[in-house]
């Protein structure tokens, strides 16, 4: 079975509650080499400068993240991810992420941007 590749591909937050700092105005710019590398740049909204980087398998991506906040504060985490592609082939990523900096977590959902 073949997997679409998230290389090139720009996602955004499409989550109805926001429980971090990520939110409708970050936006998520995914690279995905050959050996299932996977890395982002985001910002947008509460994030001034974020990146992210982790490994894919098959519908399943793990990474860690880091970002600056509009605020100037740090923050780190670890995120789990199923890949899902959409009837107009467009990917949806459903997230479970959990704070290493501070405490908390929760669930979010990003969707491939038009």
């Amino acid at each position: 079975m073949s997997h679409p590749s998230l290389d090139g591909r720009i996602f955004r937050d499409i989550t109805d509650v926001r429980a971090g700092d990520v939110g409708a105005e970050t936006t998520f710019e995914y690279r995905q080499h050959e050996d299932h590398t996977v890395w982002a740049r985001y910002q947008g909204g509460a994030v001034r400068l974020g990146y992210l980087v982790g490994v894919r398998t098959g519908d399943s991506l793990a990474f860690r993240y880091v970002h600056i906040t509009s605020s100037g504060a740090t923050a780190a985490g670890r995120c789990t991810s199923t890949v899902e592609q959409l009837s107009d082939g467009r990917l949806r990523m459903r997230e479970t992420w959990e704070w290493e900096s501070k405490a908390g977590g929760g669930t979010s959902v990003v969707e491939e941007l038009r």
